[in-house]
């Protein structure tokens, strides 16, 4: 059974999966700090061991500075009678990330201006950030902000910024050619279920599935698990050049815990290989679905496809940003995300990497004419007549369609058929030396 055909128990898979996400939910994570590293050792144990590449503070990655590091111990406000209004042991969504540290008395009108709420979800915490200008903040819900009460207010932070690095995880499954499939996602929210931590732990169990697979993979697989934009940006600041030479595909992974409707963000390019396979499994899967443009907001793919680079990454996923209510609020909790949604994510996006694993560039080894098959024992003569008729079919149109052009993705395309049925086939004729691989130069 080749690694394509071997069957994926989606369901075990997803509850390992939210129990994994449930064990990282309450990490007071950012883009540089203690936090991702720890969230980093804990994937370790699904992936193995990642390289870590690092960017010190201070340093230029294109138009950007990589910020200092953020480490927060406590942080609440207590009220004119002494109470505790907001407390980061509560919910790490109650400090504005990257909040300096402060402790001063102030009044209700002075304090007003470090506080957020979401007026029109009264009872969702936000989600803020203040990567590159130092301030300091909470965040609370809408009733609470209502309920809070003329007089003198304590607040008190204790945290610290200071020089260090932006760091992040890859793992490497090594091809048997150097083109390379590039799977990003990001890992830098903290107590955000679907957005932040469903992509990462998905991630992690295809990075497993892609190392236990019996077979080499024709691609070099890269998994990168890398805070949201800086990170994507200092990985192109190293290693854009190589991705320019070598990158065939790519997919940031974000948003695939919630229960919604599969999604797929197309490249900037629009028709690219990574696009091409994406579409077709889907289109294919019988799954409800939907493809966007590449134009809307998301996330990495927008450094991916900056114009100077105008790689071939899509971004996979199910709700989009402006899909889901509970997006940046604390209603995106471990409720929100379903170990079916997960499983059934990875599934998809496994079928996308198989898609692109079988998606060479094949030739007729006798283009003069139809090759008789009958005597190679190829000419299907038992079976109910569908079965029959189709194998007879898929045969004939492979050994008339694949001259050395377009790859076995665009024939399946042309065919009507799913990639997945056509390529046993395409094996057997490989087999029988009527057809052959096309070896890149």
């Amino acid at each position: 059974m080749s690694d394509a055909a071997q069957p994926l128990d989606a369901d075990a898979l997803g509850r390992e999966m939210h129990a994994l996400a449930t064990e990282l939910f309450p990490i007071t994570r950012s883009i540089a700090g203690p936090g991702f590293r720890e969230s980093l050792d804990i994937l370790e144990r699904v992936t193995g061991p990642m390289e870590r590449h690092r960017f010190a503070t201070g340093t230029r990655a294109f138009d950007w500075t990589v910020p200092q590091e953020w480490t927060i111990r406590e942080a609440w406000i207590k009220g004119p009678a002494g109470e505790t209004i907001v407390s980061l042991a509560d919910s790490n969504l109650h400090v504005v990330s990257h909040s300096e540290g402060v402790h001063r008395r102030m009044t209700l009108d002075e304090l007003q201006p470090h506080l957020w709420s979401l007026p029109e979800q009264p009872d969702a915490i936000p989600y803020r950030t203040s990567y590159y200008e130092r301030s300091w903040g909470f965040c609370l819900s809408e009733n609470g902000r209502r309920a809070l009460e003329p007089g003198e207010y304590e607040v008190y932070i204790d945290a610290d910024l200071a020089d260090g690095h932006v760091e992040m995880g890859e793992i490497t499954i090594p091809g048997s050619t150097d083109e390379e499939v590039l799977i990003s996602t990001y890992l830098c929210h903290p107590s955000m279920a679907n957005n932040e931590l469903s992509g990462p732990v998905v991630v992690a169990h295809l990075a497993r599935l892609l190392a236990e697979r019996e077979h080499r993979p024709r691609f070099t697989y890269r998994l990168l698990f890398a805070p949201e934009t800086i990170g994507a940006v200092c990985y192109l600041s190293r290693f854009g050049d190589r991705l320019l030479e070598r990158l065939a595909a790519g997919y940031v992974v974000t948003c695939v815990g919630d229960p919604a409707d599969f999604s797929y963000k197309l490249s900037r390019r629009g028709d690219s290989l990574a696009d091409r396979a994406a579409r077709h499994v889907l289109s294919h899967s019988g799954a409800a679905h939907q493809v966007v443009d590449f134009y809307l907001p998301r996330s990495d793919e927008r450094q991916y496809g900056s114009p100077g680079f105008n790689l071939p990454v899509g971004c996979f996923l199910r709700s989009t940003a402006d899909g889901f209510a509970e997006y940046h609020t604390s209603l995106d909790d471990l409720s929100f995300v379903t170990a079916d949604a997960l499983g059934g994510s990875l599934a998809m996006l496994h079928r996308i990497i198989e898609a692109l694993e079988a998606a060479e560039t094949l030739e007729a080894a006798l283009p003069y004419g139809e090759p008789q098959l009958s005597p190679r024992g190829l000419y299907p003569t038992t079976g109910a007549l569908r079965e029959v008729e189709q194998s007879r079919a898929d045969m004939m149109f492979l050994l008339n369609y694949c001259d050395g052009g377009p790859d076995l993705l665009a024939a399946a395309d042309r065919w009507q058929r799913p990639i997945w049925e056509l390529r046993p086939v395409a094996d057997k004729l490989i087999d029988h030396e009527l057809l052959r691989r096309v070896v890149s130069p």
